[in-house]
């Protein structure tokens, strides 16, 4: 399905997209994109085995110190923000596909290593290996999918790339929990060495089917002579303000549900761990059944404005949070931080096809990587400063104040993105299907949102 076929009469240029599907998207959806997403699930199911026990097999099993273990765990992704500049210029000078080729060969080797691990060096040396690759994979997968999926397809893909993604996760997660035992070290070694062969499919279908995608990349006439430090890329249009909008939903979202939410469910509102089980297994459930129907609602819609209703439902997820907080030790704050979580996943659900879209639809080629690197820097620098905000506020019995600041962060990414960032993006970038057939007789017809529509967008968003 291509942008630019013919939409039909006037009056429907505007009108929703026919429903989508999976047999839709996936008959849509060229050969290269399908081999990717074939191997997403069996990727993530080795990241979900390992990652909710990193703490118990090298505090527990290996016996090193609760202490050591934190610093330990803060190695991954500060290496991950180290290497995301260079990486960029690497994945837009020798292609993705080459990139994201290294990042699978180290990551396996880093669990390898981590399964062999017995000491905090060898352990730390481990982690290191496996926080750089992380930190160039998530700049070179992105780069590798907008070069094979096709404008009007991406946003759908990166939803159905999520979806997959959680499911993955959240199998691994429950195998795991029923693999692994304390009392013998074996079985946290085999699922560290199942997690570095989960990243082999992947590795064979660079090397082998798709050895011809995405090598060097070809760049646009003229654009040899262009400047392409990062200091050069922050100052095109949008970037900076895309950037901040990536940092600031990154620091009331996802940095907040990895260590703050946790850490105020169990300090204030006393949920169990059990508990908190059962809230992430929430979140993952909501996200696997709600995404494609998600998907569907804001096809054609302003990216901006998506992101601007996740915001304010975020802010909505932190409210039931902080609620938990007055009812602690209860059942009723187990089921308000589940809910947390579930009304967080909606969010997810908003935010995931939306940001990348953007990211790579402003992209031009030769710079794909660069974007997607300070994509990616911005959204890790947030991982980095929020916990120890969230540590202090929680730990120092400032738990409304800590509320108070992400409901407030999260009025202040919708108005980010509906008052600023919508008004540096051409409209094509940001969503808005252009009819057509009307593009260069009728330039003053209105979009999708009733505004005038200035000109042609080639490669608009939408289907």
């Amino acid at each position: 399905m291509s942008s630019t076929e013919p939409s039909g009469a006037p009056d429907r240029a505007s009108s929703a997209p026919p429903r989508l599907t999976l047999s839709s998207f996936w008959h849509d959806l060229p050969r290269a994109g399908k081999l990717l997403l074939s191997v997403v699930v069996l990727e993530f199911l080795g990241t979900g085995l390992v990652l909710p026990f990193h703490v118990v097999y090298l505090n527990e099993v290996r016996g090193i110190a609760l202490s050591d273990v934190g610093l330990l765990l803060a190695v991954p992704p500060l290496g991950g923000l180290l290497v995301v500049g260079p990486s960029g210029t690497a994945i837009d000078r020798f292609g993705a596909r080459r990139i994201l080729m290294g990042t699978l060969v180290l990551l396996g080797v880093g669990n390898v290593l981590l399964a062999a691990a017995t000491t905090p060096l060898a352990a730390g040396v481990a982690l290191a290996l496996t926080g750089i690759a992380a930190g160039v994979s998530w700049p070179a997968s992105q780069s590798l999918i907008a070069a094979v999926v096709p404008r009007e397809l991406r946003q759908r893909y990166f939803g159905v790339n999520f979806t997959l993604l959680n499911l993955g996760i959240g199998i691994g997660g429950v195998v795991g929990g029923v693999v692994v035992d304390v009392d013998h070290a074996a079985t946290f070694q085999a699922i560290y060495l199942a997690d570095a062969a989960s990243y082999l499919p992947a590795l064979v279908l660079l090397a082998v089917p798709l050895r011809h995608v995405a090598g060097r990349p070809e760049r646009e006439p003229g654009a040899a002579q262009e400047p392409s430090s990062y200091a050069a890329v922050l100052r095109r249009p949008a970037v900076a303000s895309l950037m901040l909008l990536g940092f600031s939903a990154s620091f009331v979202g996802y940095a907040q549900l990895n260590a703050g939410m946790p850490a105020y469910a169990r300090a204030v509102g006393e949920v169990s761990t059990q508990g908190l089980g059962i809230a992430f297994a929430a979140n993952t459930l909501v996200i696997v059944v709600l995404q494609l129907a998600v998907l569907q609602r804001i096809e054609g819609r302003r990216r901006t404005r998506v992101i601007a209703v996740m915001a304010l439902i975020w802010a909505g997820a932190w409210l039931l949070l902080g609620g938990s907080g007055l009812v602690p030790g209860t059942v009723g704050a187990t089921v308000l931080v589940a809910a947390c979580a579930s009304v967080f996943a909606l969010g997810e659900t908003l935010l995931q096809p939306t940001i990348p879209a953007l990211v790579n639809d402003l992209a031009p080629d030769h710079l794909r990587g660069r974007y997607n690197a300070l994509s990616s820097a911005a959204f890790q620098s947030a991982q980095v400063i929020a916990p120890p905000v969230a540590g202090f506020l929680v730990g120092h019995s400032l738990g409304d104040a800590y509320v108070g600041l992400l409901v407030a962060g999260c009025l202040a990414v919708a108005v980010l993105s509906v008052v600023r960032v919508e008004r540096q993006l051409p409209p094509g970038v940001n969503g808005v299907r252009a009819p057509a057939p009307l593009e260069e007789t009728a330039p003053a017809l209105a979009d999708a949102t009733g505004e005038p529509f200035a000109g042609p967008v080639s490669g608009s968003g939408g289907a």
